[in-house]
């Protein structure tokens, strides 16, 4: 019965991750723009139709946020060798296990992070330049992904480092030889968040994703915006309906 059960949970994990990681996998069924961009994906294919009909879907612009007491976001990432990818979509690193998120006693691992020109949320209808998604998992395999908003201003020392190394073909991982990375450098001094149920901001939009959106945004110089966006000008889904859903704010 306990290796039934390992393996249960294994397996959702893994179901999980795969489908995250086919999430982001390159391709040509689904675009931002055109016949295949947002608005039609889920008329594509039966597995996307959820992004036509969910009633959680992400990103959204975030109003009338509830103050609440929410426990702090304990970030524990640490260095690790780049692994990083054009992945057909965005500039994705992935990340070897050992690194986390713990939110009011629940952990959730690293598993990749990576970026989208704008941001997909908004604040009080403000988009910033970009924003850094890190997507994280958790031992049953539910997701929660915290969303690290990126202003132009003084360069980012972690942005800065991952750009010398932009893949130069699509959907070919790259490992330079000792190169280390921290995703730790991505993050704002100041960790308060907004914080709501959500989805997957693209194909197959899954949803029961918990989001962390933090508040203050961190900051990367013009070349970095624009290095980024020689290869996607333009990767944002645009902001959903809330359907009703309660956005909290921490203290």
């Amino acid at each position: 019965m306990r290796l039934t059960l390992a393996f249960l949970l294994t397996a959702a994990v893994t179901f999980n991750v795969i489908a995250f990681a086919q999430e982001h996998a390159a391709g040509h069924e689904w675009t931002y723009e055109g016949a295949e961009g947002p608005k039609h994906w889920g008329d594509i294919k039966t597995d996307y139709a959820t992004c036509k009909v969910g009633k959680q879907q992400s990103p959204i612009d975030i109003k009338g946020a509830q103050k609440a007491a929410l426990p702090a976001i304990q970030f524990s990432y640490q260095p690790v060798a780049l692994h990083i990818i054009d992945n057909g979509h965005t500039i994705q690193v992935n990340y070897p296990a050992g690194s986390s998120i713990t939110v009011g006693g629940k952990q959730y691992q690293l598993q990749q992070f990576h970026f989208h020109k704008p941001s997909e949320e908004a604040i009080n209808g403000k988009h910033q330049d970009m924003v850094a998604h890190l997507v994280h998992a958790d031992a049953e395999g539910n997701l929660a992904v915290v969303a690290v908003l990126l202003s132009q201003g003084n360069s980012n020392e972690q942005v800065d480092e991952l750009w010398k190394y932009l893949p130069k073909e699509k959907e070919k991982e790259s490992t330079p030889d000792n190169v280390k990375i921290n995703a730790f450098k991505l993050l704002p001094i100041d960790r308060s968040y907004y914080t709501f149920s959500g989805s997957l901001t693209t194909p197959p939009c899954s949803e029961k994703v918990t989001w962390f959106v933090l508040k203050s945004p961190t900051t990367l110089s013009k070349t970095e915006i624009d290095q980024f966006g020689k290869i996607y000008p333009h990767n944002a889904r645009p902001t959903q309906s809330l359907n009703g859903r309660v956005i909290q704010e921490s203290n």
